[in-house]
């Protein structure tokens, strides 16, 4: 036999951590704190491993193929990680796996290679992350893979880009900077008609407030550094899937060598477990501040997909249990400069990559389009809504646009 981390034993704390009627928040607490991962503790310890010692060259030879539950070799994962991704597959509904990856953006590349090959075509959203429209320029170009960028309100117009080699989709909802709210279930229904792979970066709702995999999706992202760590002390990404890509998505990722480690995994799984009260105050104090900001004569526009002002809102409506922290803001008049000193004006937001932690932050935003961008008044800058007080958050902001532009 090879070597086995528990007891076999297979419930959580009494018998929870598999039930799947239990509402999100229940599952949250539950999710991957089975007994073998855990071994009685409330959380399960972090288990390092490189090497892993076998009895004998049988017991060597009974822990393959590589299997989740039965120690191989550290990349191929401890209980640790094997509770994160329990506990992640366990938030969407339809997921067969969840597999780590070391980034975010790792995440991504895993994803898409795991779906692409040589000679296929990719429509990518034109609203996406930064370092994914990179790796479709370089890496993905390089390979022979082409992309094409579609315009994120597109919705079910997408079936008229879909071309012979076309082999994936992938959706960012909403967009980074632009916050457009994309018509996944349209996009998804014109994907499986034409047997097109669909791939969404559900980092800003996570699946607790955008159920991805049930509105038809195939492959759900998360950057695990944001909102699943909360706490800005982890660089993680994680990919779910269902059953059709659990294959191809573990054959990628094993051979790619990608991998997280416990200590990260370990912290996520923290994180995890508050998600839903921080994600309900970064909600609150989100849509206070985006709200107060929309009245400010220095703004010309904000762009959150929870107010009926940003475009597409009323797919937010019809999908989105919930929203998120980060939003844009579209300053009127004025320019970069400007903008960049009336962030530098700001003392309770940080300056600062990332987000989804428990700091508020400011950045410029600096947008990549290869569809076109609107014409907009003045330059953008993106917000992300911390657990501070939402009123000193205010107050803050309001003395720094006292004096835009300027």
């Amino acid at each position: 036999m090879g070597r086995r981390p528990g007891d076999a034993q297979s419930t959580g704390p009494r018998g929870m951590s598999e039930k799947k009627h239990v509402k999100p928040d229940t599952r949250l607490v539950a999710a991957g704190r089975r007994r073998e991962w855990t071994q009685g503790l409330v959380n399960p310890a972090v288990w390092r491993a490189s090497t892993i010692l076998f009895d004998d060259i049988a017991a060597m030879h009974d822990a393959e193929p590589v299997r989740d539950g039965i120690l191989h070799y550290g990349r191929n994962g401890t209980p640790t990680t094997w509770a994160l991704c329990e506990a992640l597959t366990g938030l969407e509904e339809g997921a067969a796996l969840t597999r780590l990856y070391p980034s975010g953006s790792a995440a991504v590349a895993g994803a898409l290679l795991s779906v692409l090959a040589a000679g296929d075509e990719l429509l990518m959203v034109d609203s996406a992350y930064g370092p994914t429209r990179a790796f479709c320029d370089t890496v993905l170009r390089r390979f022979g893979v082409t992309t094409h960028y579609y315009d994120p309100l597109l919705g079910a117009g997408i079936a008229d880009l879909i071309g012979e080699k076309t082999r994936a989709i992938f959706l960012e909802s909403p967009g980074t900077y632009t916050f457009e709210v994309q018509d996944v279930p349209a996009i998804c229904a014109a994907a499986r008609a034409r047997g097109v792979a669909t791939l969404i970066d559900n980092t800003w709702a996570t699946p607790l407030y955008l159920p991805a995999l049930a509105l038809g999706v195939d492959i759900s992202i998360l950057a695990c550094t944001k909102y699943i760590g909360g706490h800005a002390d982890l660089m993680l990404g994680s990919v779910t899937v269902t059953e059709p890509f659990a294959t191809r998505l573990e054959r990628t990722r094993r051979v790619l060598g990608q991998t997280a480690g416990p200590d990260e995994a370990w912290l996520a799984l923290r994180g995890l477990r508050t998600l839903s009260v921080r994600l309900a105050r970064h909600q609150e104090s989100g849509l206070r501040v985006a709200r107060w900001l929309a009245g400010q004569p220095q703004v010309a526009r904000v762009l959150h997909p929870a107010l009926p002002s940003c475009p597409s809102h009323e797919h937010f409506a019809r999908d989105f249990k919930g929203a998120s922290g980060l939003f844009s803001i579209v300053l009127k008049g004025g320019d970069e400069a400007a903008a960049a000193r009336l962030i530098e004006r700001l003392t309770l937001f940080g300056i600062g990559y990332s987000w989804g932690a428990f700091e508020s932050l400011a950045v410029p935003g600096h947008v990549t389009r290869t569809c076109g961008a609107a014409e907009r008044e003045g330059p953008l800058v993106r917000l992300h809504i911390g657990l501070e007080d939402a009123d000193d958050l205010i107050a803050d902001l309001a003395q720094a646009l006292a004096s835009y532009p300027g």
